[in-house]
C-alpha cells in the first residue's frame, strides 16, 4: 500500500500523509460481517479500581472489535479470500475467507495474498503464503508471522504491520526463530506459524501532521516530565528549562535509557538465545 498526501490547505495537511488503501477490497468501503463483531469496551488506561495505570489515554472513535481466527485449527480444509479489510484495533489489514462447509472466518492479511486466494491449514499443507502449519512441517528459512509461544494458545509474536520473522533453524523439539527485533528465541517445533510477512509495511510510513489524529485514536496530550513539580515528577522543578538534573525516568523512577525491566527471574528466559538489538544509549557507547 502507498502513501497518499493532500494538497497543503492547512498546517496539518502540509505535513500529514494517509495511506491509499490499494490493497483493500474496494477502497475499504466493504462494511464488516455482522457475525464477527463484538462490542470493544476500553478502561481508557484504568485498573478495576478505577485508578489510572496507564495515563494520558482517553477519547477516540467508538470501534467494534473484529474477532480474529489467531488459532487457524481447522485443518485440511481450504478457505477462500473473500476480501481485505482495514482493522481500526490492529496495524495490519484482515482477511475475510470462507471456508468450503460456509463458515466465515478472519485472519491476519499477510502480504501478497489477494482476493480470490486459497489458505489452508494443517501438518501437511503446502508452504505458502497464507497457510497455517506447524513449525517442524515449516522449511527452514521461510518468513513466517503469528507465531503461537504455547501449543494450542493460538497467535502471539509478530503480528503487527510490515513485521516478519524467520524460521533459522530446528533443534530437537525446538525450534529457532529469527525475531523482528533480532532476538533468536527457541519456541516448541509443535507450535503453529503462519507462512509469509505481514502486510500494510507503509504503516510506518505514515505522518499523522496534527494532533487531532492521535485523539482520534485514544491518546491524550502527553507533557514532559521536566515541565512538572518536583512533587510530581523525578524529573521535575528547577528554573525555566532545567534538564532534570539527573539520567531521564518516568514517573516512578525507571530509567528511559537502558534501564533493564525484563525480569531476571522469568522462566522463558532459558528459550531466549541471543536478546534483542540495543539502542547506542545502552551501556554509553556506540554498538
Amino acid at each position: 500500500m502507498g502513501i497518499r498526501k493532500y494538497k497543503p490547505t492547512s498546517p496539518g495537511r502540509r505535513h500529514g500523509s494517509v495511506l491509499d488503501w490499494s490493497e483493500l477490497t474496494d477502497r475499504g468501503r466493504v462494511k464488516p460481517t455482522k457475525s464477527l463483531l463484538t462490542p470493544l469496551h476500553r478502561a481508557w488506561g484504568r485498573n478495576n479500581q478505577g485508578k489510572i495505570t496507564s495515563r494520558f489515554r482517553g477519547g477516540g472513535v467508538k470501534r467494534r472489535y473484529r474477532i480474529i481466527d489467531f488459532k487457524r485449527k481447522k485443518d485440511d480444509m481450504a478457505a477462500t479470500v473473500k476480501s481485505i479489510e482495514y482493522d481500526p484495533n490492529r496495524s495490519a489489514n484482515i482477511a475475510l475467507v470462507e471456508y468450503e462447509d460456509g463458515e466465515l472466518r478472519y485472519v491476519l492479511h499477510p502480504k501478497g495474498l489477494k482476493e480470490g486466494d486459497t489458505v489452508m491449514s494443517g501438518d501437511k499443507v503446502e508452504p505458502k503464503v497464507g497457510n497455517c502449519m506447524p513449525l517442524r512441517s515449516i522449511p527452514e528459512g521461510l518468513d513466517i508471522h503469528n507465531i503461537e509461544m504455547n501449543i494450542g494458545q493460538g497467535g502471539k509474536l509478530v503480528r503487527s504491520a510490515g513485521t516478519v520473522a524467520k524460521l533459522a533453524s530446528k533443534e530437537g523439539k525446538y525450534a529457532i526463530i529469527l525475531m523482528p527485533s533480532g532476538e533468536f528465541r527457541k519456541i516448541h517445533i509443535e507450535c503453529r506459524a503462519t507462512i509469509g510477512q505481514i502486510g500494510n509495511h507503509d504503516h510506518q510510513n505514515v505522518v499523522i501532521g496534527k494532533a487531532g489524529r492521535n485523539r482520534h485514536k485514544g491518546w491524550r496530550p502527553h507533557n514532559r516530565g521536566t515541565s512538572m513539580n518536583p512533587v510530581q515528577h523525578p524529573m521535575g522543578g528547577g528554573n525555566k528549562r532545567a534538564g532534570g538534573g539527573r539520567h531521564p525516568c518516568s514517573r516512578t523512577g525507571l530509567l528511559s535509557k537502558g534501564g533493564k525491566t525484563r525480569s531476571p527471574r522469568k522462566p522463558s528466559n532459558n528459550l531466549i538465545i541471543r536478546g534483542r538489538r540495543r539502542g547506542p544509549h545502552v551501556g554509553g557507547g556506540k554498538k
